[in-house]
């Protein structure tokens, strides 16, 4: 070799080199997980029992904060992963609910309901399971700000069995989010992304998959007397599936299709296997991970929201989830080190919210708590305010532990201050209820600080009611006295885990209290891109501090 094509070499070798140092170091994928209904202290109720692989190597090799909290009310699966990803709450980002009413109408709202898209997936065009989309979201999310920092070259999906679940993580610009129709077993999607599957997921579908995971039946992972962090199996507080009295172990799931139908699958532990299974498909598929700019893959795990309220915390069939989960999680971050490479992608493991103990349960351990019967007191409130002001259904609905007037119904002969008054006087005199404060006033009550912060921060004035109705500690609206729900500003549906493992994480701890809010923009200053457009959170500076 002349000396000219030596030096040639050399220069090209050094500008490769200069290159490579100039370029920004980012990781090739992040990963979000939202594990739905979990309660931090799932983390360590059942540390003893998890494997090497799952919950322990997060908490071993990443880093944990301890003390992460929802700083709004209410406490519910869409406001929570809208919140993990916009970095923003309700007042700001519009989703207000699961389902919330837009107050000048009376329309009752689904959080993803969107009318101008078409299902896809679907034999029917229209059917209602695919007509969703992120347009009620009206805050970017932290996925939407890596697509426009990369001039859209970096790919986003969102998987969840719920349609919520993994439209909203995956935000507006998202190449694409699959969610499980539980009539059809088949996962699907909406025109809003694509005009039709991807070839892997119409082959994963035709394998029929859910089908196969239900005819496995359901029996605990281990013996049935290893599991001494429940209660016995066989309870008064848990409640039962379509078509039998009563749910004990082995759960024949293969004989109780016929009457749930596929959708039995999100009742189960193999909900969240499934969901998983479809994760790997779209990472290898859709080769996420490979490309010269970060990808983004956003997983909701809802099985364990639907076991919750099915059978309560303190079950064993909750407990027998969390640990299948664990197995399961375990599997997957082994398959990202073989596909991406460990080092290369950086995943946080949190929650939407937590969840309440069965309040039969609390009673009978000499702990208060109980069922709010919305329906009930929204009856009584109507009669009494019809006595007071003399017309008929003034209070549309209590839903979302707000009074939802109905202003139809309100003649000007009536002072909204006296009718919101007059409400909250009724109210109060409930033994379940601590307070009733009007929300565009709540700076004005005579409530704890933080209970007010949340209140604010929860408020949408084009979609929430004009009262805030705060139950007493371990109270819920729930129809009977079966499973458990959430919903409340209380530690156990407030305190939820937040988890870092992977590409510039170092190991450790922190019990700084942070929110829920400072996932978004602690992405965002990891990547080195805006965080998003709502966003009112901070990064975490424990965790960012090498």
């Amino acid at each position: 070799m002349n000396i000219r094509r030596l030096s040639s070499l050399l220069l090209f070798l050094m500008s490769l080199s200069l290159f490579s140092q100039s370029r920004m170091d980012r990781p090739k994928l992040v990963v979000g997980i939202v594990v739905d209904q979990m309660r931090w202290d799932y983390l360590y109720r059942y540390y003893d029992r998890y494997n090497n692989g799952g919950f322990k190597r997060l908490l071993n090799e990443g880093f944990s904060c301890e003390n992460t909290m929802l700083n709004y009310v209410p406490s519910y699966t869409a406001i929570g992963h809208s919140t993990i990803y916009t970095g923003s709450v309700p007042s700001i980002h519009g989703i207000a609910g699961n389902d919330f009413t837009v107050q000048a109408t009376g329309q009752s709202l689904y959080c993803t309901q969107d009318d101008n898209v078409q299902s896809v997936g679907t034999a029917d065009k229209n059917a209602k399971a695919g007509k969703m989309s992120p347009f009620n979201l009206k805050a970017t999310t932290i996925t939407d700000e890596l697509k426009l920092a990369t001039n859209f070259r970096s790919k986003v999906i969102g998987v969840s069995i719920k349609d919520r679940g993994s439209i909203l993580p995956a935000g507006h610009s998202a190449d694409a989010a699959y969610w499980f129709d539980g009539e059809s077993g088949n996962w699907i999607s909406s025109t809003w992304y694509m005009q039709q599957l991807p070839k892997w997921l119409v082959d994963f579908n035709n394998k029929k998959q859910a089908q196969k995971y239900l005819e496995q039946d359901w029996n605990t992972l281990y013996p049935i007397d290893t599991y001494v962090q429940s209660t016995k199996d066989d309870n008064v507080y848990e409640d039962t599936y379509k078509g039998v009295d009563k749910v004990t172990f082995p759960i024949l799931t293969s004989k109780l299709i016929k009457d749930n139908t596929l959708g039995l699958i999100r009742s189960t532990p193999y909900g969240n296997t499934l969901t998983l299974d479809v994760a790997k498909l779209a990472l290898e598929n859709e080769k996420l991970g490979s490309h010269n700019v970060t990808d983004f893959l956003a997983i909701s795990l809802s099985s364990t929201d639907y076991v919750g309220h099915q059978f309560s915390p303190n079950s064993v069939k909750t407990e027998d989830t969390y640990l299948r989960l664990d197995k399961d999680l375990s599997d997957f971050f082994y398959f990202l080190d073989l596909k991406v490479g460990k080092g290369n992608y950086v995943v946080f493991l949190t929650a939407d919210h937590g969840g309440g103990h069965n309040g039969q349960f609390l009673n009978d351990n000499k702990i208060e708590g109980g069922n709010w019967d919305e329906k009930q007191i929204r009856n009584d409130l109507n009669k009494y305010l019809q006595q007071k002001f003399g017309v008929a259904q003034l209070v549309r609905s209590l839903y979302n532990y707000q009074v939802n007037f109905n202003y139809s119904q309100i003649t000007p002969a009536i002072n909204m201050d006296d009718l919101r008054a007059a409400s909250i006087s009724y109210l109060e005199t409930i033994p379940s209820i601590a307070y009733a404060v009007v929300t565009d006033k709540v700076s004005e009550a005579s409530i704890p600080s933080a209970i007010k912060e949340k209140i604010i921060n929860g408020y949408n004035r084009e979609l929430c009611g004009e009262i805030q109705i705060i139950l007493k500690p371990g109270w819920y609206s729930m129809s009977n006295m079966k499973g458990a729900t959430h919903g409340a500003w209380n530690p156990y549906d407030a305190h939820i885990p937040l988890v870092w493992m992977g590409w510039g994480v170092k190991h450790g701890v922190s019990n700084t209290e942070v929110y829920m809010t400072d996932i978004a923009p602690t992405v965002a200053a990891m990547l080195h891109i805006q965080m998003p457009s709502g966003s009112i959170g901070k990064p975490i500076i424990d965790l960012l501090n090498k």
